[in-house]
This record gives C-alpha cells, structure tokens and sequence, in this order.
C-alpha cells in the first residue's frame, strides 16, 4: 500500500498568515493568494503541540525563477551577484561602499553627493554637454558655491565672457596674462600694455613721455621746445634775458621781486632805453645839442613828471610875477 502525506491547508478564501498552533513536525500550507506559504510545527512543547511555527516554503516566502515578488527584510549575499539586464525601480539605498568597475550612466535631472570629499582621476571636466552644444546651451554654464549668497563663475553668452561674482586674488608673485604676456602683475602694468583709457594716475617718479606734447589748458605747454613753450605760456624773455636776470646781486633781485603789479604795469608799457636810464640815474656824459624852444625838458609837476618844452620855460622866465625873476635886456 502506498505511503500517503496529507498537509493540511487554509483555502484561498481564508485569512492570510501562519496557523495558530500546529503539532510538532505538522505541515500546513497557506492557499490565501497575498500568504501562499507553507508552514511548518516547530520543537515540542509536551502536550501535543509545536514550539512554534515557521514558514519553510512557498513563494510567499521564498523566491521563486520566473514569478514578480516583493522581498523585505535584511539579506546578505557573498559572491558575485550578478544583476546584468536587470532594472532596480524605486528608492535604492545603499548603506556601504559601492565600487562600479564599469561606467555609471545617470539619466535623471538631478545628481545630489552628499559626501565630503570628491575625488576625480580625470583631469578634465565636461560641463553642458548635451547632444548639440553651442554657445546658447552653454549660456548661464559654470561652477556656483553656496554660501550667505551664491559665489558663481559662469559663461554669459550675451557678452561672450567668464563672469564671476566674486573678487579675483592672485597669490604673490602671481600675474595676469594674454596670449602668454603679461598684463598686470599686484604693481605694474605688463610691458606690452602701449595703450590705456587711465583718466588719473598716482604721483610719477620716472618715466619718459613720448606721446603728443600736453596743451597748456592740461596742465603742459602744448610745445617740442623751450622757445615754443616760453610762446605758448606767454614768457617773452630770451635766454640772454634769463641770463641777466640770474646775474643779479642779492638787492637788485630783492628789489625786482618787491615790485608792485601796478609798477610792473608801468614799466612794462615803458619805451625809455638804458642810455636814458643811465642819464636819469646820474650819468654825466654830455652831448654838445643846439637848443630849439620845441625842445623839451623834464619837470616834477607836483609830483609828477611831465615834458615841458623849452618856450614853456621862456614865457615862465619872463613873468616876473610867477617866476620872481625880473630879466630885462633894455633896448638898443
């Protein structure tokens, strides 16, 4: 006679989960469709009756080849596991080191790293490369670091530049450079800097100036040489006249420098020669002249002086009553 084994069953209508008590070794399967299950009484208790019961198998319990299963609870694999066409949906955390040994392709539309240190072997960095770039792709495209406000380097299409928000600080010893030249070091400007749009610099100590010469309402005067610039700046004196001027004793360049505006005034509309000074001074050389009554004579008028023509002096001298002389040659 054939051996029979009989497990007993919950029918698929019934509750789900494990049976309440079993006898010991007693199997029992769970036909419930969110169970399917099948359990087993587990140890002795003594009295008829199991230690506990188990799941042993089943799909609901164990995973299956071909069918779609939900599977918790904490697993541990050794080995290599091998997921090639397989497709992980839903959050996926991982709680230790992953290693890809192959590449990693991200499709989503934000990448988050949390950790504190990013470390890349490749020396060149990709940014905006999407299936046709172009500068309007690229627009906007850079590095921002978050802080009290955003510290961005970014490209800006409009006006075809490297922007940042931030200051620029070099390091000592550290420059600017073009094409390999230099253009701004922490205190010079680069040699192959020949053009600027400076509207003021600092206190000029050295130099040479080899551009257009600086008109006098500038400040220069607006001359290549020292008798167009004494022109242009209204100095008439010559270099002999410089030249006397330096010769002067102590005095006379005293004297010169206490003159009045209004004394220099006059002088300067003065047309007397030095032989007239001289005469004015005190000289005493003589010319032998025949007189005329035209000629004239200078006189302190009450304190100014004027030219008197000699006749003047006649008609003065023959009027006893204003001049207190009585000048008579009696008749012949």
């Amino acid at each position: 006679m054939a051996n029979t084994i009989r497990i007993k069953k919950r029918a698929g209508t019934g509750s789900a989960g494990a049976p309440t008590t079993l006898a010991p070794s007693e199997l029992a399967f769970n036909e419930n469709s969110s169970d399917r299950k099948l359990y087993y009484g587990l140890g002795d208790d003594g009295d008829g009756t199991s230690s506990s019961v188990i799941a042993i198998g089943g799909d609901g319990a164990f995973t299956t080849l071909d069918t779609a299963q939900t599977i918790s609870g904490n697993k541990t694999f050794t080995g290599t596991v091998d997921l090639s066409g397989a497709t992980l949906s839903g959050n996926t955390t991982f709680s230790n080191n992953l290693t890809v040994s192959g590449d990693l392709v991200v499709d989503g539309t934000t990448t988050t790293v949390n950790s504190t240190t990013v470390t890349v072997d490749d020396k060149n960095l990709e940014l905006g490369s999407v299936a046709s770039p172009d500068d309007t792709t690229a627009d906007g495209g850079g590095i921002t670091l978050k802080g009290a406000t955003d510290k961005t380097f970014n490209w800006v299409n409009s006006t075809d530049s490297w922007t940042a928000s931030e200051h620029i600080d070099l390091a000592s010893g550290k420059e600017f450079k073009i094409n390999g030249t230099s253009v701004l070091s922490g205190s010079t400007l680069g040699s192959g800097v020949t053009g600027s749009s400076l509207t003021s610099v600092g206190t000029l100590t050295s130099g040479t100036w080899s551009a257009t010469a600086i008109a006098v309402a500038k400040g220069g005067t607006g001359a290549t040489s020292a008798s167009a610039a004494r022109t242009n700046l209204g100095a008439q004196a010559s270099a002999a006249d410089l030249t006397t001027l330096s010769s002067c004793q102590t005095g006379g360049a005293a004297a010169l420098a206490a003159l009045t505006s209004t004394e220099i005034a006059i002088l300067d509309g003065a047309t007397v020669t030095t032989a007239e000074l001289n005469l004015l001074d005190g000289g005493t050389s003589a010319t032998s002249t025949t007189l005329a009554a035209a000629d004239r004579m200078v006189i302190n008028d009450a304190g100014t002086m004027v030219q008197v023509a000699l006749s003047d002096l006649v008609t003065f001298l023959e009027n006893g009553t204003a001049s207190s002389f009585e000048l008579d040659g009696g008749t012949f």
